[in-house]
């Protein structure tokens, strides 16, 4: 079966192209392990080089993304099934008082379109709740967004929290966010900043797998 129609919906933010190009190539006798590493995460890495190439923005990098996640939805349980294991895991949230989820889902879906398993922690996130999230999942990376500047230096708490809990040596912290810049990432003790949900994946392919 060609392909070629469900990577280029996930490009194009076509969900129901991506939705019924995905049932009928299941239906079909495609393995879920082939739709998901030789389309849905090519078609993603696509749309990542065309943000960075400045030919994408964020709100064709969302519509992509959802596109996908109309592929993922149906080839999740399968993927378990079958035994087949996420490339790593990631944590992420937004940190306390900030109720902004917009970044952040975008990352989400970005990385999940990378290959990986993601913990999400919603918003408003306390640092306890990191703490307990890290012990619970065990993520190799944990990415902590804020779009306040009253809320970003929660971050450097949430760091802190990772350190007393002797937690902080097991995870990479990775920030973002619209007011975060990389020297302020150095400045909380982060081991890495993500200016968006691309470089987010990048980061995530050189520290979480």
């Amino acid at each position: 079966m060609d392909l070629k129609g469900i990577y280029e919906g996930v490009i194009n933010g076509n969900q129901k192209a991506v939705a019924e190009g995905v049932k009928a190539a299941l239906a079909e006798g495609v393995k879920p392990s082939t739709l998901l590493f030789d389309c849905l995460i090519p078609a993603m890495s696509e749309v990542g080089e065309r943000f960075e190439r400045n030919e994408f923005f964020v709100p064709e990098m969302l519509i992509a993304a959802r596109a996908m996640q109309a592929g993922m939805s149906q080839l999740k349980p399968l993927l378990v099934d079958s035994g087949v294991k996420p490339i790593g895991k990631v944590a992420i949230g937004t940190v306390k008082g900030d109720l902004h989820d917009i970044g952040k889902n975008l990352v989400k879906m970005m990385v999940e379109g990378a290959g990986f398993e993601v913990v999400d922690l919603g918003t408003d996130v306390p640092p306890e709740k990191f703490v307990a999230a890290v012990r619970e999942h065990q993520p190799k990376l944990v990415g902590l967004s804020a779009l306040l500047t009253t809320t970003m230096v929660n971050m450097k708490t949430i760091i802190e929290a990772l350190q007393e809990a002797g937690l902080r040596g097991s995870v990479k912290v990775m920030v973002g966010g619209a007011p975060v810049t990389d020297s302020f990432a150095r400045q909380v003790g982060a081991d890495a900043y993500a200016p968006d949900a691309a470089s987010a994946v990048d980061i995530a392919r050189s520290l979480a797998v």
